[in-house]
């Protein structure tokens, strides 16, 4: 493919995928020649349907031979986010025309949005398709694993190149509203092609966007259209019941809003929603509830591997009245002989990871609580994953993960294919320091499974998955058994 045709299959590909008009493709064609130093276009057929990865790398090999851009993944990704921003509508646009679709339903608002976060290539689909994922079976539902392999590490240009930059305060983060339309830089992504619609939750501004590195389904963004730090209160109740009464299609929660347990960015307040069922939200409840005062808000315990308090009804008012009081005992709340400290030196240990949902016409709240108290043993936090885990996964387990999808490190995905390799070669595992970390784990894996080169990878696969639900039990602020079960019931009668 030429330049030329590139330039040529780019904008046909824009016009059916939606992003310009016919009226548009002259203009477009010249927008790109001019990005690309090229003064005049020869004109050609170009493709059709030809592959959006394909027709970048060709103009991406052109910049990088002609000095435009340095042969690098993130100076690449800071220029052709810059040619795809030339053909993604203005903002003005998309949300007229998001709110034309709104009328029509909130479905198919969301629909035609989240087509044109990706055809604009702002989620790169094709990264994302290369996403390690697989379902495992537990006694709590299918549980979904992933390896997330769509977002680009640093390469040692960018990482060089950043040292030796100005400090910029502008974006303040990369959920700020400014990033709408924002060039880039090495240390911060191009996002000329981002476009965000503005909502209004509980009578405050805020934003919809898509994440660029989709976890499920229609993977968005809620975030306030101020730098303001998270907080779990009544207001952030209101606004995810906000959420869902806007777009029933999806649920809505937030990481809680302490370290350890936030898993998130604390600084700029957000939420995490989209059209997906996790596990947690097809969990039965197993101890039904009454809270006095809210006899008409179902509630109960849910069975789950995280300690669960599920209330549901007509009224949102109810709820985030019930969901507050609920909060603000826990918050307040210390049972030695379960070790839970409300705080210790002065530092609050106790919070919520907030979960809303319609269901069958009602709305619905899960109150995850959380803790995230340290000890000697457990210096990342005792309610997290422990060290005999950390070889599978150490990072905070964040609201995606409470709901039952494990973001796993992108090391993993190498480490599987080793680990098979030597358990079936009979290798010395702790020879190899890429997967000697691995090796109690592997030695018992080798005892449980007759491994065979059929079944070895699936089986690493499935391990994992069981080590993840593990993590989820460790997390969990009340243990599993009667004993648990006790301490738990104790809690939900200090609610007053």
């Amino acid at each position: 493919m030429t330049i030329f045709q590139a330039i040529k299959s780019l904008v046909l590909y824009a016009q059916r995928e939606g992003l310009i008009e016919k009226e548009d493709i002259i203009f477009s064609v010249n927008s790109v020649c001019q990005a690309l130093g090229i003064e005049a276009f020869e004109d050609c057929e170009g493709e059709q349907n030809a592959n959006l990865e394909d027709i970048l790398k060709t103009i991406l090999d052109y910049a990088v031979q002609n000095g435009l851009c340095e042969d690098s993944i993130v100076y690449r990704d800071l220029f052709d986010t810059g040619i795809m921003g030339l053909l993604t509508p203005r903002p003005s646009l998309v949300i007229k025309e998001f709110n034309e679709k709104y009328r029509e339903s909130p479905k198919a608002a969301t629909e035609y949005y989240y087509h044109l976060s990706r055809k604009s290539d702002y989620i790169r689909e094709y990264r994302i398709k290369n996403d390690v994922k697989w379902i495992t079976k537990t006694e709590y539902g299918d549980i979904d694993i992933t390896i997330n392999l769509s977002k680009p590490e640093k390469d040692p240009k960018a990482i060089a190149a950043a040292l030796t930059m100005k400090q910029s305060a502008y974006p303040k983060c990369q959920l700020c509203k400014e990033n709408e339309g924002y060039m880039g830089r090495v240390n911060h992504p191009a996002r000329q092609n981002h476009r965000i619609i503005p909502i209004d939750l509980a009578g405050e501004d805020f934003f919809l966007q898509y994440s660029p590195y989709v976890y499920y389904n229609e993977h968005c963004i809620v975030f306030n259209s101020e730098h303001i730090p998270m907080v779990i209160n009544k207001g952030a109740f209101e606004k995810l019941l906000s959420f869902v009464e806007l777009f029933p299609h999806y649920f809505v929660g937030s990481n809680a809003d302490l370290p350890i347990v936030g898993g998130s960015i604390l600084t700029h307040e957000h939420f995490q929603g989209g059209n997906y069922e996790f596990a947690m939200a097809k969990a039965p409840v197993e101890t039904k509830l009454t809270f006095a005062g809210f006899e008409d808000v179902e509630a109960g315990i849910v069975k789950w591997p995280m300690s669960v308090i599920r209330i549901s009804g007509e009224s949102k008012e109810r709820l985030c009245e019930l969901a507050d009081k609920i909060l603000n005992a826990w918050r307040s709340y210390t049972d030695e002989d379960a070790f839970i400290y409300a705080e210790t030196d002065g530092e609050k240990h106790n919070t919520i990871t907030p979960i809303a949902r319609m269901r069958n016409g009602k709305f619905e709240l899960d109150l995850v609580l959380r803790n995230n108290i340290t000890t000697e043993e457990c210096p990342l936090g005792f309610y997290h994953p422990h060290p005999e885990y950390h070889h599978i996964k150490k990072e905070n387990i964040g609201l995606i993960e409470v709901m039952g999808l494990a973001v796993l490190p992108s090391r993993l995905k190498e480490e599987i294919s080793l680990l098979a390799d030597a358990l079936i070669g009979g290798k010395d595992i702790t020879e190899n320091e890429k997967i000697s970390k691995h090796a109690e784990w592997a030695e018992m894996i080798k005892n449980k499974y007759t491994l065979t080169p059929d079944n070895c990878e699936d089986i690493l696969k499935k391990e994992i998955g069981i080590v993840f639900t593990s993590i989820l039990e460790q997390c969990g602020v009340y243990s599993r058994d009667d004993e648990g079960k006790k301490q738990f019931i104790r809690f939900t009668e200090s609610v007053k």
